[in-house]
């Protein structure tokens, strides 16, 4: 999601009140207009949050509302910073699933795909400063890192279109620990595959932002993009991640572990109690428990309906067989790629194992 090309003019008012909102952990930073470097706050209490797919408008009724406040208001009457971490992600691998689980009061309170990330991407995309970039996105996490409960961590699930700004973020927010989520490339272009044109498009898209972001070094010419098919494209999209992932692991040792998205599913009381004790969090055994059966394991993360393991199974199985042509060939050629490129296929600081 890219920002609009005009916002409203941010409105003159009481800059105590607006500080007070700002100081309020249920006021979210939902956008960033870059025109009048202002912010958009949003009534978002931990309910709403806990409920809504993504931080997005679509899902955010309140959003329609914003009180709009001076970036440098809102950031200089933030009286304290909360721990805050990060679950980077390759998309389609339990990454809102992992975020849902993990909100619990007490231990963390977690943000799925803020917008306002989302809007740091665009404008850099539009030729943005680096430097001023990198200022508001300071102020972004400062006012993102804000929890319910005083010492309570944040974590914050960025959408996957955010994830060049990664290096920035671990480096800006030194005590910040990460974890890199992905799927396996068979499982993601599958998943690809079976979302028709509308995951056909959105893995064009993707690959479209991170031409734009610089981080695509496979070899490939400009106008060889064109020539690929879909699943190639997707393929390519996931080495870029993967490449990415290694570069952290490899940049930030000890902060940065690696996860696939089968490991969590498999061992989900393993994977959130070591996440737990990454990120640091205040999870005793009965607490580590409870964030293992939650409910979120047992339905679809996306909309809600009741969606348990042999429900995926059968889906990725039923995708697996329809495509299997298509998936065998792009497959084989994305290894080929991989390699040729030096990349490989599982990021290194595996969480498990």
């Amino acid at each position: 999601m890219s920002i609009p090309p005009r916002f409203p003019q941010p409105v003159d008012r009481a800059a105590a009140t607006d500080a007070a909102k700002t100081a309020d952990p249920r006021w979210l930073a939902h956008r960033y207009d870059p025109d009048h470097d202002a912010v958009h706050l949003i009534d978002a209490d931990r309910a709403a949050r806990a409920a809504a797919t993504f931080l997005t408008d679509e899902h955010l009724p309140s959003a329609a509302q914003p009180v709009i406040v001076s970036r440098k208001l809102a950031r200089d009457a933030i009286q304290r910073r909360d721990p805050v971490h990060f679950v980077f992600h390759s998309a389609y691998c339990c990454s809102t699933l992992l975020a849902q689980a993990l909100d619990h009061v007490g231990v963390a309170s977690t943000l799925k795909e803020p917008v306002i990330l989302n809007d740091l991407v665009g404008w850099r995309h539009r030729g943005g400063d680096p430097a001023h970039i990198g200022d508001v996105l300071d102020s972004a996490l400062t006012l993102l890192a804000r929890a319910y409960v005083p010492g309570e961590a944040v974590v914050i699930k960025p959408s996957n279109v955010v994830n060049a700004l990664a290096p920035a973020m671990l480096s800006m927010r030194p005590n910040a620990r990460a974890i890199l989520l992905y799927a396996p490339l068979p499982v993601y272009l599958t998943s690809i595959a079976r979302k028709g044109m509308w995951g056909r498009l959105w893995v064009r898209e993707l690959l479209a932002k991170q031409l734009a972001d610089g981080i695509v070094d496979l070899g490939f010419a400009p106008d060889d993009y064109l020539r690929l098919t879909d699943l190639q494209v997707a393929a390519v999209g996931w080495i870029v991640q993967a490449d990415l992932f290694a570069g952290l692991a490899t940049r930030f040792p000890g902060r940065v572990r690696s996860l696939q998205s089968e490991t969590l599913l498999a061992t989900p009381r393993q994977a959130l109690a070591a996440i737990c004790d990454l990120f640091g969090l205040s999870a005793d055994t009965a607490t580590i428990d409870a964030l293992a059966q939650s409910k979120a394991f047992g339905r679809n993360a996306k909309d809600g309906t009741a969606y348990h393991a042999a429900d995926r199974d059968r889906d990725r199985s039923d995708g697996a067989v329809l495509h299997a042509e298509e998936l065998d060939k792009v497959l084989a050629w994305a290894h080929a790629v991989a390699r040729n490129a030096g990349v490989e296929m599982d990021p290194p600081a595996p969480l498990l194992g």
